[in-house]
């Protein structure tokens, strides 16, 4: 569900004379973006920087050398220039310079182009214009991943293929689409899958997924746009049903030999953490058993594909959810940097490969977002973590041999930060709920800023007439957990009148709505509202992202249960405000929200007079099992706790007006979910209100988006305003 989440922007508080159109909703945030610079990085062994051109047609540089002046680097002619020399029969349509490079020495990049009849990973020299290698594969070809010499592995449709020296090589070929191999959709991409192909250092292996769902149901997905309206199945195993098998396969590409590695029974488990120990020799795979709650870290001989030993073990009471590979430290092949939440927050730990923990390399209550890399020593590693209660996100970089952390940034916010090749300056973006963003270049000794490159000016003054925004924090119901919560005012705001409120919410896991940062947490939608003289309301729940595993474990095996209570405390404290009209409150949320909201019109329906839930789950039964039984268990193991969370029986405790949107399209939550619901609600006698768009999935996008913004405004107006 993590990959769905709706994400909505926070605005800053001045005040002006006009409002956001209900269009700005969807397009705003593209219009009033705070002066940047596009796509930003260190250029490799050097002091100097890289970013693009307002137009993106120039790739441009700024350099210590000269001040940090801006200098033109590469042309999007010129790089065209040089993809016809490389490429005299190919035909390429570039719009833009590329905007993904990566810099492999201080005058050459890489990066990937597309001509009409195929891909290419190229690398460009800035200094001669000259295209100096190129890697490529059919147009057809899909999740391509790059060897270190030259083959490179890529997807048609459910088989793989590897293109090796202009030939390639049909690596499987299995004609029933039910045998998925080498794609990154598996197991839902839950657990940090992010790909399903994974080359060994001297490109000479590949290790895949293969994926069996032969034995999974087929689910129905209708496309209404045809004629006669066509069936699309998809496998979607739900919470408690029949799931995948997967295995992980190694195929040598000069003998054609195929070895499965030998992870062992049950069949139904999670492979995850893939990872080539540096020499080749052996790999490493997360095995998470179907309960999820026992990760055993094993090794095998990637040659034979026996195992080896288990490295270490992870066991815990609610959920065990591994969610990084393995980093090796460079020039050691014998040691590697593991990362999990299994003493409270995600962070990092020395290992060896014999399993052998050699140092905890956590730092205070620090999540670990984001792994850098290390500094050019190799005896360094920078990461992005979090502090203030998740607020924050700043640079840190910890000593490998000694666990000593710094924090290399300081400002409170939001920061997106880089180290230089030579360690000895840092590239810092940052933002905060009064800064919309700077950029500077920091002395990481002193941690001042040598220079300054971007300070934006606010991007709303004399166009848009924006709400105050107040962050607040109020205390969980356990009496000590304190939850980030965030006010935004109604336009003209006047203390002695009463206004109506609607609370946005989310509440599930992977998900932060409140942040420190520029238009850090709330939608354009949301300022729209207050413009339209609603209180807008949000607060960050237990079981909600950036706090630690600790956090979210009050969520097992009752979701909803803590989280509801979590949202309550801020209805207390929005009843405590006089000009909060505690007759006119409603929530809005959206997938895990449009549970919450559901689950709160029916609980508290004295409390919540209206509410708007889109793709909600209503039973967690008919979730896909990868996501639900991490929280909830199984329906056969938890039945308790699948029945308080059940919607489908609450509907009769429904007073207050309920809208329902779904994708029809949706295989996320699927629109069983909320069908059911519907008919249940014919059962109880209660009215509910349901609108679908056909050709969409679990989100609504494009300019649809503004027709769901205009249907749920009106919805409160209509219901709730008047």
């Amino acid at each position: 569900m993590k990959k769905y989440i709706l994400s909505f922007l926070l605005v800053g508080s001045i005040s002006f004379a006009q409002k956001l159109t209900i269009e700005e909703t969807v397009m705003g945030p593209r219009k009033y973006a705070p002066t940047s610079l596009l796509a930003q990085q260190w250029r490799k062994d050097s002091k100097s920087i890289t970013y693009l051109s307002s137009d993106f047609s120039n790739l441009l540089e700024k350099s210590a050398a000269n001040g940090w002046k801006e200098t033109n680097l590469a042309t999007k002619a010129e790089f065209e220039a040089a993809l016809k020399a490389k490429f005299p029969t190919e035909e390429f349509a570039l719009r833009t310079f590329p905007t993904a490079i990566t810099w492999k020495t201080a005058t050459t990049f890489e990066t990937e182009i597309a001509s009409k009849t195929n891909n290419y990973k190229v690398v460009y020299n800035v200094s001669t214009k000259q295209i100096s290698s190129a890697i490529g594969y059919s147009n057809e070809g899909a999740q391509a991943k790059f060897a270190s010499n030259s083959n490179v592995a890529w997807l048609k449709d459910n088989n793989i293929r590897i293109t090796s020296n202009t030939k390639t090589i049909e690596v499987t070929n299995d004609e029933n689409p039910a045998i998925v191999n080498g794609s990154d959709y598996v197991h839902r991409q839950e657990f940090g899958i992010d790909r399903g192909m994974w080359w060994n250092e001297t490109g000479t292996q590949l290790a895949y997924y293969r994926k069996d769902e032969t034995m999974v149901g087929n689910y129905p997905i209708i496309n209404w746009n045809e004629r006669e309206a066509i069936n699309k199945d998809i496998k979607y195993p739900m919470a408690g049903m029949t799931s995948e098998n997967v295995t992980l396969v190694v195929y040598d590409v000069a003998t054609g030999k195929k070895v499965t590695i030998q992870t062992g029974e049950p069949k139904e488990q999670y492979l995850t953490m893939v990872s080539w120990e540096p020499t080749g020799k052996y790999i490493f795979i997360g095995i998470l058993n179907r309960d999820q709650n026992h990760l055993k870290f094993n090794k095998y001989d990637a040659s034979t594909g026996a195992f080896v030993k288990t490295l270490f073990e992870e066991k815990a009471t609610t959920w065990v959810e591994p969610q990084h590979a393995l980093t090796f430290v460079p020039n050691n092949p014998n040691q590697f940097i593991y990362q999990t939440d299994f003493n409270g927050y995600n962070q990092m730990y020395l290992y060896n490969t014999d399993g052998k923990l050699i140092k905890n390399l956590g730092f205070k209550d620090v999540v670990v977002t984001n792994l850098l890399g290390f500094d050019a020593s190799n005896s360094k590693i920078n990461y992005i973590g979090t502090i203030n209660n998740g607020l924050d996100r700043q640079l840190f970089q910890v000593d490998i041999k000694s666990g000593k952390t710094l924090q290399l940034t300081t400002v409170s916010g939001t920061h997106n930060a880089s180290v230089s090749s030579d360690g000895m300056m840092v590239l810092d973006q940052y933002s905060n709920t009064t800064t919309p963003n700077e950029i500077s270049i920091l002395n990481i000794k002193t941690k001042m800023a040598n220079t300054t490159l971007v300070k934006a000016e606010n991007p709303f003054a004399g166009k848009i007439d924006l709400p105050r925004i107040e962050m607040v924090t109020l205390t969980s119901p356990d009496g000590k957990t304190p939850l980030n919560g965030r006010l935004i005012y109604p336009a003209n705001f006047d203390a002695t009148k009463k206004y109506p409120v609607m609370v946005y919410v989310y509440g599930g896991s992977h998900a932060q709505l409140v942040t420190n940062k520029w238009l850090g947490g709330a939608g354009y939608f949301d300022i729209y509202m207050a413009q339209q003289g609603y209180v807008v309301f949000t607060l960050d729940n237990r079981g909600s992202d950036a706090r630690g595993k600790r956090f979210c474990d009050v969520t097992h095996r009752n979701l909803g249960v803590n989280e509801m209570a979590d949202q309550m405390k801020g209805v207390e404290f929005l009843k405590s405000k006089s000009f909060v009209d505690a007759d006119k409150i409603g929530v809005f949320g959206w997938s895990f929200g449009g549970f919450m909201t559901t689950s709160l019109l029916t609980a508290q329906p004295e409390t919540f007079k209206v509410g708007v839930a889109g793709g909600p789950v209503i039973d967690w039964k008919y979730y896909e099992i990868m996501y639900g039984e991490r929280y909830m268990d199984t329906p056969q193991d938890n039945p308790e706790g699948y029945a308080k969370a059940s919607l489908l029986d609450k509907v009769k405790n429904l007073k207050g007006r309920l809208l329902i949107i779904h994708g029809a399209q949706d295989p996320v939550v699927v629109q069983q979910h909320s069908m059911n619901f519907i008919e249940a609600s014919i059962k109880a006698g209660k009215q509910v209100d349901y609108f679908l768009y056909p050709n969409h999935e679990h989100n609504v996008g494009g300019r649809d988006r503004i027709h769901m913004y205009a249907k749920i405004a009106d919805y409160f107006d209509v219901h709730l305003k008047k």
